[in-house]
């Protein structure tokens, strides 16, 4: 890194700057999510700026004879990245069994990287992981979605004690291939009713939860009085 920067080469890290906040945050706005062009390109423009004013502060680094404070200049880089973790950690939304956002908090965190490779002055670093940045979220898509996922969902069953065991209800949800990753029982002896509650899920390709056949066969069961199904979506297998 040269310790001496002029206004061109200000101008062209910058340009390189934005040309690569675009690249990215283009295709982060086309598939919807909300730290799209805008959050990108001045993620990216703060860490570059970042860069460019410790290249002009340069020359005050370290400790002045006449005073007891020393100047860090890697503090400046250091904070953006820090600062940039905050606003990854708020695009990170937990739903039950489901976390969305993580790509979207890895691209802020990497749209930081390659800013401050472009403010640092390594333009062909910074150009060459833009590049890669966008054939990773671009390209990489449509591998991705045919990796095979699993629906997530949470099934309430209240039926009369004498129509169902947990036994039964085992043995139905498998035969539906339902996968089942939790099953409890509430046993209520005065009305002679039991409660079962299970996490179930199931290989799909789709992005939005589905209701199996097997819900409605057990609406048609003899002592039904309460079901509910709460579908979480896809997520990893």
């Amino acid at each position: 890194m040269s310790p001496e920067i002029h206004w061109p080469a200000i101008a062209l890290r910058l340009a390189l700057t934005v040309i690569a906040g675009i690249l990215l945050g283009t295709e982060r706005s086309r598939s919807g999510h909300a730290a799209g062009l805008r959050t990108t390109l001045l993620v990216m423009l703060a860490a570059s700026v970042a860069m460019i004013q410790m290249n002009l502060l340069m020359e005050s680094n370290g400790k002045p004879q006449n005073s007891f404070a020393v100047m860090d200049l890697m503090r400046l880089p250091l904070g953006i990245l820090t600062g940039v973790g905050f606003i990854g950690a708020g695009a990170i939304i937990h739903k039950n069994e489901l976390v969305i956002g993580v790509t979207t908090a890895a691209t802020m965190w990497f749209a930081t990287v390659v800013g401050l490779c472009l403010g640092g002055g390594q333009l062909v670093l910074g150009s060459v992981s833009t590049l890669i940045g966008f054939l990773v979220l671009w390209g990489l898509r449509w591998f991705e979605e045919r990796i095979e996922l699993y629906q997530l969902a949470e099934l309430k069953l209240t039926i009369a004690e004498d129509r169902m065991t947990a036994n039964d209800l085992r043995d139905r949800l498998r035969a539906a291939r339902l996968r089942i990753k939790t099953l409890s029982v509430t046993h209520f002896a005065a009305e002679h009713r039991r409660r079962f509650e299970c996490e179930v899920r199931w290989p799909s390709h789709k992005e939005n939860a589905d209701v199996p056949a097997l819900l409605a066969e057990l609406e048609q069961l003899p002592g039904v009085a309460e079901i509910e199904w709460k579908g979480f979506g896809t997520g990893p297998n």
